[in-house]
């Protein structure tokens, strides 16, 4: 027996050995890879009920910031049932959006694709998301902005504008959400949610409303209201795509149902009916309530910064008295020189982090700053950490237009800017959103004033909300 015990004994230490050279040989020299620091939390909840708590604050987020203290910039956590490693460190996060493909992949947590949809161009990978970035680019690339859309937003915002003059009350968010909206759906499938009393954008606003918010499904919850909301639209969508089809080409305006339409009826299409539905969903959600969110925190953000609104407002009542008619339509030349314009909104948006977090999984194992990130992990990257890094931004939780003048324009996703993502990624609307917030200030600049009524209060949840709403009153410039 004793001789039966050493062989087995010789055996196992053998085998191990052998495992541990395997391991280092596979890990650049080291026995055992070093993982980053971090906790899993509570059994099944983790860490999720921390991370979900509301936030009064433009700084870090207290669950981030706690573990940068405790940990460091990477680390890991488990949320909404996945282990995860966080990246706080703009270096780590830039490389992962710019290696899309190659060492990275897009990855999203399961309450987000219930949302969005198993077949949405954020869960696409390689030749089939450049197929659909390039369909989208459509329309919301450089020529559809400059010929279509800048006069199509124009004509929308002073019309808006001016439905707000003589109300007691408006609430900032939702007014500009609907307008935003109410573009785009006829944009994207001609419709007239106006005319429809809104019934289209109340879907979307429970959406928007749980889609960051805990992911139980329960009677009564922000995330059962969102995913109701989401049966809505892709009952409507889908009926409404069975009668483009059965119609045939009878229709005078081509809008991008139509380029839709046209890429599933070509031979060998990859475009089914799924990722048409949940792709036309995806656009009409993106579209417009990020640009209402940043739209309300500029308007918050100038009411009480009137050094900041004053200069702005030279800078709009300057192209309008350069104009032979000064009620003509904005023209692309003047869009493009709004320069001061283009640091509000650019602070405004680093400030208010409207892109929460951004997630993806890793190809193959990692090395960075001395960790190992093993193949499988996935990844959430936290922009806020870049955007409020005072090493970049002095005092980075003021609001401060004037800190874009001496540097260059952001354009696209730098490792010190990410409110568009960054990489093969890169948010295909974000010219259009900048566009919007551009052309809509202009309107109300030259011809309006208000004044703040109640609300204006910004909670991160963990993304940004105005859980009282911002409330102004409208007025004719004297």
């Amino acid at each position: 027996m004793d001789y039966l015990a050493a062989v087995v004994f010789v055996t196992l230490a053998l085998a191990t050995l052998l495992l541990r050279l395997v391991f280092r040989w596979r890990h650049g020299g080291a026995f055992e890879p070093r993982l980053p620091p971090g906790s899993r939390g509570l059994p099944l909840v983790g860490e999720t009920l921390e991370f979900f708590t509301a936030s009064p604050t433009l700084e870090l987020l207290p669950f981030f910031r706690r573990r940068l203290e405790r940990y460091g910039p990477i680390f890991r956590t488990r949320l909404v049932g996945e282990d995860m490693v966080v990246s706080l460190d703009p270096e780590f996060s830039a490389r992962v959006l710019q290696q899309e493909e190659r060492a990275f992949q897009i990855w999203y947590p399961s309450s987000f694709m219930r949302v969005f949809g198993a077949d949405n161009i954020i869960s696409a990978l390689g030749p089939l998301h450049r197929h659909m970035r390039s369909l989208m680019l459509r329309l919301f690339g450089p020529e559809s902005l400059r010929l279509v859309l800048l006069r199509d937003v124009h004509r929308s915002a002073r019309a808006e504008l001016r439905s707000w003059l003589g109300r007691p009350d408006v609430e900032v968010r939702t007014a500009t959400s609907r307008m935003i909206f109410g573009v785009t759906a006829k944009k994207l499938i001609s419709h007239d949610d106006a005319a429809a009393q809104g019934s289209l954008w109340k879907c979307f606003d429970a959406c928007t409303r749980g889609l960051l918010a805990f992911p139980l499904r329960v009677p009564g919850t922000a995330f059962y209201k969102c995913m109701q909301g989401r049966e809505r639209v892709m009952k409507m969508l889908k009926q409404q795509l069975g009668e483009r089809r059965n119609a045939g080409r009878q229709r005078e305006a081509v809008d991008f149902f139509d380029v839709v339409i046209d890429e599933m009826d070509k031979p060998g299409s990859e475009m089914t009916e799924s990722i048409a539905l949940d792709l036309l969903f995806l656009m009409l959600f993106a579209s417009h309530e990020t640009t209402s969110i940043g739209l309300t925190a500029i308007l918050k953000f100038l009411t009480d910064s009137p050094k900041a609104l004053q200069e702005l407002t030279d800078e709009h009542e300057n192209i309008q008295k350069r104009r032979a008619d000064p009620d003509s339509e904005i023209t692309w030349e003047e869009y493009k020189s709004m320069k001061f314009t283009s640091h509000v909104i650019h602070e405004a948006l680093r400030l208010s982090n409207i892109a929460a977090v951004v997630f993806r999984k890793a190809k193959q194992d990692v090395q960075i700053k001395g960790y190992t990130i093993p193949q499988g992990s996935k990844i959430m990257i936290c922009p806020s950490a870049a955007h409020m890094n005072p090493r970049v931004y002095e005092d980075p939780s003021v609001f401060n237009p004037w800190r874009w003048k001496d540097i260059p324009e952001p354009v696209g996703g730098t490792k010190d800017f990410m409110v568009f993502g960054g990489g093969v990624r890169l948010c295909v609307g974000a010219d259009f959103a900048k566009l919007q917030m551009s052309i809509f200030l202009h309107c109300l600049l030259t011809k309006y004033r208000w004044n703040a009524i109640s609300g204006g209060t910004m909670v991160f949840y963990p993304g940004l909300r105005f859980p009282d709403g911002f409330h102004i009153h409208l007025l004719p410039k004297d």
